[in-house]
């Protein structure tokens, strides 16, 4: 008389439950690596099919660059970029480049020096104004002493980065830019003149 095998017990089929979800999720784990392994070929394989040129720019190759090169620059525009600067008042401000020639797209740095002609402490502030008037809304400052006010000891020089892009949208037909700068004392905020003395009351 032969015994029949007991039914697994409770442990047991818990056990069994386990290792078969294990071996599901590593089947499944496998499957989902090798399809992420294979994507990026498929996506090149795709957009070369379709023509659509949407790869990163470390994996295009830019004859004569040494690495990657920013694709919004338009090497087949060049504009020039005059520098004026207007002082109203003692002291001296001019820029270290009258004029550069740039692409449309090229970030591009220029210096501005300021020097304080008085015998006192004085802050002052610059505010820019461009010619023709269409190249304002594609002249983008990406940093400009213009946005704040500075102070300035006396006899002190000062030297600040103007770094602009022009953008590529720039209406064909300008071809010149001109970026000018008034520099201007700011009332209020600087001590007295020396040998000025204030009347009764606080007036001068």
């Amino acid at each position: 008389m032969s015994l029949a095998p007991k039914p697994p017990g409770p442990l047991m089929r818990l056990r069994q439950a386990n290792l078969s979800m294990v071996g599901k999720l590593t089947v499944v784990t496998a499957v989902m690596f090798g399809f992420g392994y294979a994507m990026v070929p498929m996506y090149k394989h795709i957009c070369e099919a379709l023509g659509i040129n949407v790869l990163s720019l470390s994996e295009q190759q830019v004859p004569g660059a040494a690495g990657a090169r920013n694709t919004q620059v338009d090497l087949t525009r060049t504009i020039t970029v005059e520098f004026d600067a207007n002082a109203r008042g003692p002291w001296d401000f001019k820029p270290e480049l009258r004029t550069v020639r740039v692409h449309p797209g090229e970030v591009t740095t220029v210096v501005y020096e300021f020097r304080n002609r008085q015998p006192r402490t004085m802050a002052a502030q610059a505010i820019p104004s461009y010619a023709p008037k269409q190249a304002t809304a594609h002249f983008n400052k990406l940093e400009c002493f213009c946005f704040s006010e500075h102070t300035l000891a006396p006899g002190e020089t000062k030297r600040w980065p103007v770094v602009f892009v022009i953008d590529p949208k720039l209406p064909k037909d300008v071809q010149t830019i001109t970026l000018s700068y008034t520099f201007f004392e700011v009332g209020g905020k600087v001590p007295q003149a020396p040998g000025v003395a204030k009347a009764p009351g606080g007036s001068v």
